[in-house]
Parts: C-alpha cells; structure tokens; sequence
C-alpha cells in the first residue's frame, strides 16, 4: 500500500472514530489533539522549523476555541467559569509562544492539557462506576495519559460542563 492510500485509510478510519464517539470520547479526543498539537510544535522549534511549529500552534489554539465554545459556563456554574479561565490562559500563552517562537509557553500549555485530560478521563470513569454503567473504549490515538494496551470504562451521557 502506498503513503496516498496509508493516509486515506487513517483518515477514513479517524472520522469512523470521531462520528461514533460519545461526547466524552470527543472531549477526550478533542485534549488528544490539542497536546499532539503541542509536541508537534514544540518538535517544529526544536528543530527551527518555524511554519510547522506555527501551523502547530494554531491547530492547539483551535482545540482550546473548541473546548470555550462547548463550555457550559451556565450550567457548570463557578467550575466551568474558572475552566474557561483557564483555557484563555492557555490560548494566550500559546499567542505569546507563537510570537517569541518560545518553546517552554507550549510545553506549559501542553502540561496542563495533559492534566486537564487525564481529570476528565478520571471523572468520565467515576460517573461510569457509580451509575453502573461502563463501556470499553480501545487505546484513543495521541492520549497524553493512556497506555496502548491500557482498557478503561468510558461511558455515553453525562457530562454537562464540557459540552
């Protein structure tokens, strides 16, 4: 199979993953992207290519719109209100990296990505246990936390502050 059909067939197969997921795994996939997005451009500065690292930063800023405009700041009261806080921090602090090309802002945002998925993944996994329900879901691509062989419950529904 040549590199034109390896990439169509990941693609196909990343938008089976995306239109099948629950909102949690969209919440967990959506973190996922946001710190590959991050290695990317901390990797890109590291070795000074600067378009990459930028088209990089702007895929991580992207993630941190995403998760703003799916906040429900109304219904998570003060939790959320902070939570959005926190993500235009990260938002501004990817702005600063990208202008000063400054590689330690990323690994910072990309730090508190990764802490911020793995809280989600622990509170997905808790309602799962407590309302009995629990749902399989296989290694999520690029997870900051989960190991490939590593099986956790994530279950459908309930969650309201994430979206």
């Amino acid at each position: 199979m040549d590199s034109k059909n390896v990439q169509n067939a990941q693609t196909i197969y990343l938008a089976n993953k995306v239109n099948t997921a629950s909102r949690e795994q969209l919440l967990l996939i959506t973190y996922d992207v946001g710190i590959k997005s991050c290695k990317g451009a901390e990797n890109a500065l590291e070795a000074g290519i600067f378009d990459e690292a930028n088209k990089n930063i702007q895929k991580a800023q992207d993630v941190l719109r995403e998760l703003m405009v799916t906040l429900r700041v109304e219904e998570g009261g003060e939790i959320a209100k902070n939570l959005m806080r926190l993500y235009d921090f990260m938002y501004l602090l990817l702005v600063e990296a990208n202008v000063g090309k400054d590689r330690e802002k990323i690994s910072v945002v990309r730090g508190m990505l990764e802490e911020l998925r793995t809280t989600w993944e622990e509170a997905i996994i808790k309602l799962a246990e407590e309302a009995g329900v629990e749902k399989p879901v296989p290694h999520l691509q690029g997870g900051a936390v989960r190991k490939k062989d590593e099986q956790r419950p994530v279950p459908a529904g309930g969650l309201n502050i994430a979206g």
